[in-house]
């Protein structure tokens, strides 16, 4: 069936029976959506889509509502409707979780944030529940268990998953934006375009590394600085590395990479499927251009992306992206016999699962016995003010934070390896 309008888009049959009705209003709107969506970027055919993370809960940018009433909040923000209706089932053939949410799931008022803002989450989350959305509170939902496979279709809200799915994984994915996913998730369906196209991910630009690449923070700032020398819609393939990344080193590549560009895919060759060679990343083309990436451009961007000198600091923030079990393992091993300055509010950012498998661990017991919190479902990105408007100066191991954080206040943000910043908790105070 071709369904038309302003361009012409083909359906099978059970797309057709939803864009009708028989499946009801919720899924009808959601896949109508999705067809206005294929017809605006020119895609003539949808693909089913089985794994997604949504922006759900209380977010900051819902209170424009002035209503707590989130069946109305979810039709008119996330359906994109004038109508209320009832949040109905999210497709049974999708896999769907939450991403991070404006709230910690377990405490509000260590994080200087209200009772009222922490409730209104808990109830807006439960609403999805049993509409078939689980809890996971995750910008890396791939740490425990949501990985879409080699070319499995999936959606996502998080920057830096889209690229870790597509990369990583080989999975196909667009940076679609909140709205778009979450009508995904409902119809299970998205427009066939951009990465979802084998022949549309295959690398434009080369970037010789020779600067170091051997831990997190080296793969944060190599991210940091590819996405700012990375011209718009093209595809970076990494060569020259002397370690490969693991997770973890991957993870800060990729949410670097996502703040400095809009990057939505990379290879890195001899790491990621698709790059098992440099001619295979590039398709058998020449690539477009090729860029190195030296140890002085290393370090002028590392003493860019951490304020001058020495201060004092109220505010530490760990983990963005959110923390795997064994970078909490280390921080419960290091701050042992150590106690944050009382001045000090110090967060461990992880999801969900990774929290209860710290409890488990004694992790986090460790760590908030030396007076730091090991928190869920966010960062100071997504807590937002709120967080740290009672600090003078900050100190984060993310250049993502670094940026948007930076873009919120003026406030000196010192930078560093997550050791460091432990240090400046302790001490209270960044030493250069």
């Amino acid at each position: 069936m071709l369904w038309k309008g302003s361009g012409a888009v083909y359906l099978t049959d059970y797309e057709k029976s939803m864009l009708s009705g028989e499946m009801g209003e919720f899924k009808q709107t959601a896949i109508r959506n999705i067809v206005k969506y294929a017809q605006a970027l020119g895609a003539n055919r949808l693909c089913e889509v089985t794994k997604a993370t949504l922006f759900l809960g209380n977010q900051g940018y819902l209170d424009i509502m002035n209503t707590n009433d989130y069946d109305e909040i979810f039709s008119e923000m996330y359906l994109c409707s004038d109508k209320k209706m009832p949040i109905g089932c999210f497709s049974e053939t999708c896999a769907c979780q939450t991403c991070v949410t404006g709230h910690d799931d377990y405490r509000f008022k260590e994080l200087h944030m209200s009772a009222e803002g922490f409730q209104k989450n808990k109830e807006f989350l439960q609403a999805v529940i049993d509409k078939g959305v689980s809890i996971a509170g995750s910008c890396t939902p791939y740490l425990t268990g949501w990985i879409p496979i080699f070319g499995e279709h999936f959606v996502t809200t998080e920057s830096s998953n889209v690229l870790m799915s597509n990369a990583l994984f080989g999975a196909r994915g667009n940076a679609d934006g909140i709205e778009a996913a979450t009508w995904s998730a409902i119809c299970g369906r998205t427009p066939l375009w951009g990465l979802h196209i084998a022949e549309n991910r295959y690398a434009t630009h080369v970037y010789e590394i020779s600067c170091p690449c051997r831990d997190n923070i080296d793969w944060d700032v190599i991210g940091f600085m590819i996405g700012e020398r990375l011209p718009p819609m093209a595809i970076p393939v990494v060569i020259g590395n002397d370690h490969k990344p693991d997770v973890a080193k991957l993870k800060q590549f990729c949410a670097a990479l996502a703040t400095t560009s809009c990057a939505e895919m990379f290879h890195i060759v001899g790491s990621t499927p698709e790059a098992v060679t440099l001619d295979a990343a590039l398709g058998g083309k020449k690539p477009l251009d090729i860029i190195s990436i030296t140890t002085d451009d290393y370090h002028a961007t590392l003493s860019r992306l951490c304020s001058p000198g020495t201060g004092d600091i109220q505010f530490v923030s760990l983990g963005c992206p959110h923390y795997t079990l064994d970078e909490v393992r280390q921080i419960a091993w290091y701050i042992r016999g150590k106690r944050v300055h009382p001045d000090v509010l110090m967060l461990v950012n992880v999801d969900v699962a990774i929290k209860a498998m710290c409890d488990l661990s004694g992790y986090t017991a460790a760590i908030e016995e030396a007076g730091a919190y090991v928190v869920t479902s966010g960062c100071a990105l997504a807590y937002g003010r709120e967080c740290f408007s009672h600090a003078s100066a900050m100190a984060v191991d993310s250049s993502k934070q670094v940026q948007y954080l930076g873009s919120e206040t003026n406030m000196p943000i010192y930078y560093g390896n997550k050791f460091k910043c432990i240090d400046a908790a302790v001490s209270g105070r960044w030493e250069a």
